[in-house]
């Protein structure tokens, strides 16, 4: 699947030397600076049938920023996304509005990409789609089912094989391989215990009460096919198509070698999308599906949670097309903490808006020797757990000094400003 396109980062002089970033699993700040100068990055994309919202853009902006640090610090990133373009509310959405599904995910998709590119969002090398992964994940599936770690379970209504895979097999598993560091049983990732899981593994696609399960928590690893879905050949495993979790495992495998350096999304993955995810790659070869865990707040709409399900959602193509700059969208953004929850206000965009306004007019006015500190700063707010908001009070000082001075058009401090703005924030002035 086609990526999107975006500006190169700017070179600056010298180079980020700390980074300590927020660990949900060591629920922690952790170095994540590889001696190697190498590293991966996977990030749990769109479903895509109402792309983008603030609450996905908040996501990728968080790790755009994880990734501008590491390649100012040398490292070279190789980064992956999927698009879950299969899936139960793709396929509803696509059936409430009278459409074809593949028309939909194709329609969303190429938006999200639009959007992307107007947040300066720098895009991954392997953007790949469920659909065409599908071949894999099922050669994944069949896998753990010949090592006892999935069962089926046969639809009593269609008489449909699924494919289910078995938390306490997996689980247990572990103990046979004591050897292997970061092994995975039920709530590793999490810390969550299972009477805390029930209710969100039912909230997020899960389905704790199915008739024929050998645990309420395990999760579908292939539906097989009925009656006016879609579905592919899936081999010994029947025609069908993939589960959630599977798809990112099988992904992240593919294309990043074991175990990558971070698994982002948003917090709301972290169960049961991210426990499970580890589960599988750990029973696929017993191997950490990551080393390292981060996720971004949960973002909402004048104090409630912003959802599909809720109907309350801002898009960022949405506020682009009443003219908003795109720069100060992304500021917007970038003025709360990734790891934070907050709420969207208008007044968030405006303040946005005069914000970039103010550095805009400041550039020609750059003291001179100004701009070396402010790098400086700036790289010390990112690599304090990517403190994008310390980050931009920073340059809102330098911004306010700026303005005492005559103007010096073309000065060499405002063009580094320029680019440190860019390059480390991904705000173009």
């Amino acid at each position: 699947m086609k990526s999107w396109v975006s500006r190169p980062q700017p070179e600056l002089p010298g180079t980020l030397t700390e980074l300590s970033v927020y660990d949900s699993v060591a629920q922690e700040r952790q170095p994540l600076l590889p001696e190697s100068r190498e590293a991966s990055l996977y990030v749990c994309g769109i479903t895509p049938y109402d792309a983008t919202h603030l609450g996905h853009a908040a996501t990728y902006v968080a790790f755009d920023l994880l990734g501008r640090a590491w390649r100012d610090a040398g490292v070279c990133v190789q980064y992956v996304q999927n698009v879950t373009d299969v899936d139960d509310p793709l396929l509803e959405r696509a059936e409430r509005d009278g459409t074809d599904w593949r028309v939909l995910a194709q329609e969303q998709t190429q938006l999200f990409r639009e959007d992307m590119a107007a947040l300066s969002v720098t895009p991954p090398q392997h953007y790949i789609g469920a659909v065409e992964s599908i071949d894999r994940v099922a050669s994944a599936v069949a896998k753990l089912l010949a090592e006892g770690t999935a069962y089926k379970v046969q639809d009593a209504e269609t008489g449909a094989t699924d494919i289910y895979f078995d938390v306490r097999a997996a689980g247990a598993d572990t103990q046979a391989h004591p050897e292997q560091p970061g092994a995975w049983s039920l709530g590793s990732v999490s810390g969550l215990d299972e009477a805390q899981m029930l209710p969100l593994f039912a909230e997020r696609g899960g389905d704790p009460e199915r008739a024929g399960k050998r645990h309420s928590l395990d999760p579908l690893l292939w539906r097989g096919a009925r009656p006016g879905e879609p579905s592919w050949p899936g081999g010994a495993l029947g025609e069908g198509r993939p589960g959630w979790h599977i798809e990112c495992t099988v992904i992240a495998r593919q294309f990043l070698a074991a175990p990558l350096t971070v698994q982002g999304g948003g917090a709301d993955l972290i169960f049961p999308h991210h426990e499970m995810g580890a589960g599988h790659a750990w029973a696929l070869d017993h191997t950490p599906l990551a080393r390292h865990y981060l996720h971004s707040g949960m973002v909402g709409l004048d104090g409630e949670k912003m959802s599909k399900s809720r109907g309350n959602l801002v898009l960022v193509s949405a506020l682009r097309e009443q003219g908003a700059d795109p720069a100060a969208i992304r500021l917007a953004i970038l003025s709360q903490h990734y790891r934070s929850d907050w709420s969207w206000h208008d007044r968030l965009l405006a303040e946005a808006q005069l914000r970039l306004e103010r550095w805009r007019e400041a550039l020609d006015r750059a003291p001179e020797g100004s701009a070396k500190p402010l790098l400086a700063a700036v790289r010390q707010a990112l690599g304090a757990d990517l403190d994008a908001p310390a980050a931009l009070e920073a340059v809102d000082r330098w911004a306010a000094e700026a303005h005492d001075h005559p103007a010096r058009p073309g000065n060499p401090d405002g063009e580094l400003v320029r680019d440190t703005v860019d390059a480390l924030l991904g705000v173009r002035l």
